[in-house]
């Protein structure tokens, strides 16, 4: 998941917590066309980021993702139809309550966008997309499900979604929550209490490969802020710190997470991006199905391959630390 830098634009856009990055010396980036912290300095920057996440924990503003609702219409199997269309993976096979990694693809097989869906309710879904495809995926999405009896709703501006990722994740989080998080499994969620909101969302999921849950807390700055404070002082214990972009991409790669327009995009196929085990051809016919037979898979090119280091003294935050020499313009 997550979209890669662009360009310089003129109007970045912001997420509810853009004054409080700024407030805590963030460095900030274009990132998909949002104006994001990718490291903050205070804390000791990428590397200092990295390795807590791995090591403890820390925290990610991810409000600039997307969300897509795909409820039902006017009969119930629309919008599991709709889902089903759309997505390459089998989302039949979710229980209520489980999410997985998906991805939209184009007629061709590439990729429009790389999903994560959340089972709601029997036939209601929630879709997260990567911010700096979120018109064009929602566009997408509400062309391609036309004609079923579904109905698509933008949520995207809806709520603030905080990443708390990190092996002390989930004791940072109950701190702050009723639900019981020890019973939530990896890719399933809950709706519980955080910070004294009710019905919140709250996903063991993440982009760092690392434990850690996603919470999705109404948009407005005040309730923002207000989450985000009571996040940071709940995990002063666990040595929290504030996490930007720059070390969700360091963790992501070491831990072989596809980037929309780095690993994949509309001119990668899923077989060349490594990810043909997440798309379930058996589940019947979908946008981008057809273009896989076993012939086509044999005519594709490149494959994305994972590293691993066998030089014991090369440890993450040299990878890191490689990366931000490699690529400077990005932070």
């Amino acid at each position: 998941m997550e979209s890669a830098a662009t360009p310089h634009k003129s109007e970045l856009r912001k997420t509810p917590l853009n004054a409080l990055h700024r407030r805590l010396g963030a460095k900030m980036v274009n990132f998909g066309g949002w104006d994001m912290p990718v490291e903050y300095p205070s804390s000791g920057g990428l590397i200092a980021e990295h390795k807590a996440v791995r090591a403890s924990v820390g925290v990610f503003d991810v409000s600039h993702m997307g969300d897509i609702r795909i409820r039902s219409g006017g009969k119930p199997g629309g919008a599991l139809a709709a889902v089903q269309h759309i997505s390459m993976n089998d989302a039949s096979k979710l229980a209520v309550g489980q999410a997985h990694y998906s991805a939209m693809l184009y007629p061709e097989g590439t990729f429009v966008d790389d999903v994560i869906v959340h089972r709601l309710g029997e036939d209601d879904f929630l879709l997260v997309i990567n911010a700096g495809t979120r018109e064009k995926d929602i566009n997408w999405v509400r062309e391609n499900t036309k004609s079923f009896d579904c109905v698509v709703e933008n949520l995207s501006d809806a709520y603030t979604q905080l990443a708390i990722q990190g092996p002390q994740a989930v004791d940072l989080l109950q701190k702050l929550t009723d639900a019981q998080l020890n019973g939530i499994k990896n890719y399933w969620f809950t709706h519980g209490m955080v910070c004294g909101l009710k019905n919140t969302l709250i996903a063991r999921t993440g982009y760092t490969g690392e434990d850690g849950f996603e919470i999705y807390v109404p948009s407005a700055v005040a309730t923002s802020e207000k989450v985000w404070n009571q996040v940071m002082e709940a995990g002063r214990e666990f040595a929290v710190i504030p996490c930007g972009l720059g070390c969700r991409n360091t963790l992501r790669l070491e831990s072989k997470m596809a980037l929309y327009g780095h690993e994949i995009s509309d001119a990668v196929n899923v077989w060349e991006a490594g990810l043909d085990r997440y798309c379930k051809m058996e589940k019947g016919d979908f946008v981008g199905a057809r273009r896989w037979s076993r012939r086509e898979r044999r005519d594709c090119g490149a494959r994305w391959w994972g590293l691993r280091w066998w030089t014991a003294g090369l440890r993450a935050t040299n990878i890191a630390a490689a990366m931000k020499r490699a690529m400077p313009s990005a932070w």
